[in-house]
């Protein structure tokens, strides 16, 4: 205490109380507020902690639940007629579609040879079963339709009761374009599981592309010479003098060229008919 009866110091881990004798230290230190203050603050945060893992784990479990409650076990379809599947099927929820179908010398023809899903799937209720059904031990004989053009190649195969498959086509140099050069399965196959014949085609050639050049002020005679023989068609040509146009004969088509259709640097295909103004 100084001299006119003001304290000088202050004590930082307790605090003063006042008494009938007199200022006191109190008995609890700050240390011991803090720390229950801490306790308590971790202890609502543990609380709250445990409460969302609850109520987590609660939503987790009834959303599990309600899905599991519309599944069905997929029945066995295998060796029943399309009909009678879809009566199965449909006692559980389930449509059936025909999707294709195979020779098999196992299954009666009519019947269904496999299922997807397998027997006894979880599904949910509305999951479409897709059923492949047998024809039955192949009797069709597989045609040659090697040489032929797809339309014919075509129509010999449905002749004899079977399916075009799948097409592809490929160049193939000195073969004329639309030509069957291979087939699947090949000509007098057996054991076949589907019937359908698969083809390959011969594809054309892509046409050309060129740059159309200037003719203008060149003589006619020698630029329809150098057209046809690039593979260009000369087409009409009209005289300067007289606007009517008049054909390609051999009285007309010399002169000198004025202007061309297509125009000079147009990019124009091997065939394209080239016309011309002349003088």
């Amino acid at each position: 205490m100084n001299s006119i009866g003001w304290e000088t110091g202050v004590e930082a881990d307790c605090c003063w109380m006042t008494s009938g004798s007199g200022r006191q230290r109190a008995s609890v230190p700050r240390v011991r507020i803090l720390s229950v203050l801490v306790k308590s603050f971790f202890g609502f945060v543990l609380k709250a902690l445990v409460l969302l893992v609850v109520a987590l784990v609660s939503a987790l479990t009834a959303m599990r639940f309600a899905i599991h409650v519309g599944e069905v076990a997929v029945p066995n379809l295998v060796s029943k007629t399309p009909a009678e599947a879809r009566a199965d099927a449909s006692t559980v929820g389930l449509p059936v579609e025909v999707e294709r179908q195979y020779y098999s010398d196992g299954i009666a023809a009519g019947k269904i040879l496999s299922q997807i899903p397998p027997a006894g799937t979880k599904v949910r209720r509305g999951w479409q079963v897709r059923v492949a059904v047998s024809l039955g031990p192949q009797r069709l004989a597989i045609p040659s339709v090697i040489g032929e053009t797809e339309r014919a190649a075509e129509m010999n195969i449905q002749r004899r009761g079977l399916e075009l498959g799948a097409l592809a086509a490929m160049q193939l140099p000195d073969t004329p374009a639309d030509q069957v050069v291979a087939q699947s399965p090949p000509p007098n196959a057996t054991g076949v599981s589907a019937p359908k014949i698969s083809l390959l085609l011969t594809a054309a050639p892509p046409t050309q592309a060129f740059v159309m050049p200037n003719f203008a002020g060149q003589p006619l005679n020698g630029v329809k010479l150098a057209l046809q023989n690039a593979g260009f068609k000369v087409g009409t040509m009209t005289l300067s003098s007289q606007p009517t146009t008049v054909p390609a004969t051999p009285s007309a088509s010399s002169g000198t060229i004025v202007s061309q259709t297509p125009a000079p640097g147009e990019k124009v295909l091997a065939g394209t008919v080239v016309n011309f103004e002349v003088r």
